[in-house]
């Protein structure tokens, strides 16, 4: 029952995420870029932290350290890469509008629901494993995805929506997630689900850290003071998931 109460406030919290956007309609677009940056920056390190200190050594200590466990995590580096392809997969030549939404927001809609709906596996499976590991990778997979649903808000705008609609678009995709959270609950009892999920979302994470977020970090780096926020930010991901191995 702990498991079912940690899990489903896990994913809703995570869900709840999606109306992020709404805080920064104010803000201006300078602005927005620097605060982007420097959560990117944080995200990456956490993503890289949850998955180097404790996905990957926990499905090590759990089901023993063989090449099964590396073959799960090049899983999710390739089912995100998959993913990422899905995301940018149409290219539309008719100007966008209202009455016209422009299908790059669209084919964002699906990515981001099927990207939502392996978080939730991710962090039920997690939770199967352990509650401390379940905390932890709920707290990856916010990092990553306060920057993330601030995009996606834009992308939504950008693409011919309106704000009001946009934010619902993006929480109603964002609900995905509890879907895939119930789902690995109750496959909970399949022999080999945690031994798989738990190094499979290593993958997703540093696929994700490796392919989104640092090349973004990458293209604004011209600047020395920059360049070091950014790698402060990264290392302060980095240590915040290390100082979760002090809980335990």
């Amino acid at each position: 029952m702990s498991v079912w109460l940690y899990s489903m406030g896990s994913v809703f919290i995570v869900s709840l995420i999606s109306l992020v956007g709404i805080a920064t309609i104010s803000i201006r677009m300078e602005s927005l870029q620097k605060i982007l940056l420097l959560l990117v920056s944080f995200a990456a390190g956490g993503l890289l932290g949850g998955a180097f200190i404790h996905l990957i050594p926990e499905a090590f200590e759990e089901f023993g350290f063989g090449a099964n466990i590396s073959l799960y995590v090049l899983a999710g580096v390739v089912a995100f890469f998959i993913l990422e392809k899905i995301i940018h997969w149409r290219h539309c030549h008719v100007p966008t509008s209202r009455q016209h939404p422009h299908p790059l927001a669209l084919m964002n809609l699906l990515g981001d629901g099927v990207h939502n709906f392996i978080d939730g596996l991710i962090i039920g499976a997690s939770y199967l494993a352990g509650i401390q590991l379940g905390i932890v990778t709920t707290i990856a997979v916010i990092l990553h995805e306060i920057p993330q649903e601030i995009g996606d808000f834009g992308v939504l705008v950008y693409g011919g929506f309106s704000r009001k609609k946009a934010l619902l678009l993006n929480f109603l995709t964002a609900l995905t997630a509890v879907l895939g959270t119930v789902l690995v609950l109750l496959l909970g009892n399949i022999e080999g689900m945690a031994n798989f999920l738990v190094p499979f979302a290593a993958g997703g994470f540093i696929y994700i850290a490796g392919s989104d977020l640092i090349p973004e970090l990458n293209k604004r780096c011209f600047v020395f003071k920059n360049s070091v926020t950014q790698l402060v930010m990264l290392v302060l991901g980095m240590a915040v998931m290390y100082s979760l191995t002090l809980l335990g």
